[in-house]
């Protein structure tokens, strides 16, 4: 049995899930751990029932056996005289890590966030990955209202979500705060108005009152600030992200899902190059995303349609 470790936000959530169809495609028996990160007082939240995803919990017995993880007396003492016996696997690095495919019985941790790890499922994942219709439930009507008018407005119009992240990335800039500068944003509006004039841009944050200064400063055109949404419903602006026809992303996994999850074949999809401060991150990147570095410059032209 192979158990993958889920942490993390939405973003992160649907790469461990992605790797978990993998493996299950693979003929492996495969569970996930949602206790770990999820089972004490967590700011983070489960958020896959927005997609209807199926998924067998490991329990915490099989958690054990397979991190060493039991307490009893004998366990202990053994672990003291010979060492842990644990089947841990904690990815390599930021890139594709072909031994999370290859290693089995293990406990897989790690963020996954390439999908050079779910390339044989990328169809399957593709049909799974739609929105459930309880992502209404529990929210007020005013905000549905609210919701179901963004729809309209992304649909009828050459729509754009531009994503600027914020909040937890201020904690480290040197890591997050590189890649998405302001001249980043205008270079990739005006690779985008390039080709579609008429394009109306939808930016999405969790930062409202910053962004909406910030673009009222950098920015002319049409551009709209979704609100109303939290981080609780934060799965209603990957729907509506992805239901944009094209996107210009933050260095995040949220927004990287926004965009695999646009199905519209003659998408631009803009990423800033580095992901992550001096960290290399290649495979993050798929087949078509312009890359636009620091200062505004495009360093990878050629976009590829989807087939």
């Amino acid at each position: 049995m192979d158990i993958i470790r889920m942490e993390g936000g939405l973003g992160n959530q649907l790469f461990q899930y992605a790797l978990y169809r993998q493996l299950q495609s693979m003929g492996r028996t495969v569970k996930m751990d949602v206790t770990t990160e999820y089972g004490r007082e967590h700011d983070r939240q489960q958020m896959l029932w927005a997609f209807d995803a199926v998924y067998e919990e490991a329990t915490q017995d099989e958690i054990n056996r397979l991190t060493d993880g039991f307490m009893d007396l004998s366990s202990r003492i053994r672990r003291i005289l010979i060492g842990r016996r644990t089947k841990k696997y904690a990815e390599a690095d930021s890139n594709f890590d072909p031994q999370v495919l290859l290693k089995t019985p293990v406990y897989l941790t790690g963020y996954f966030q390439s999908n050079k790890y779910f390339k044989d499922v990328e169809e399957i994942l593709h049909t799974e990955l739609k929105f459930s219709d309880r992502i209404y439930d529990g929210i007020s009507k005013a905000l549905t209202d609210k919701i179901r008018n963004y729809q309209k407005r992304i649909h009828e119009a050459e729509s754009v979500s531009l994503h600027v992240r914020r909040g937890d990335y201020l904690n480290h800039p040197e890591m997050y705060g590189v890649s998405c500068t302001t001249e980043y944003y205008r270079a990739g509006v005006h690779y985008i108005r390039e080709r579609h004039p008429g394009a109306k841009f939808f930016v999405f944050t969790n930062d409202p009152v910053w962004t909406e200064k910030w673009i009222r400063e950098n920015f002319l055109g049409d551009f709209t600030l979704v609100q109303g949404t939290s981080e609780e419903t934060g799965y209603l602006d990957l729907m509506l992200m992805s239901q944009c026809k094209h996107q210009i992303m933050a260095n995040s996994s949220f927004s990287w899902w926004g965009a695999w999850l646009n199905p519209n074949k003659d998408k631009i999809v803009v990423a800033p190059e580095p992901w992550l401060g001096d960290r290399e991150c290649r495979d993050i990147y798929t087949e078509g995303m312009i890359r636009i570095n620091p200062e505004g410059i495009v360093r990878h032209k050629e976009r590829i349609s989807e087939e």
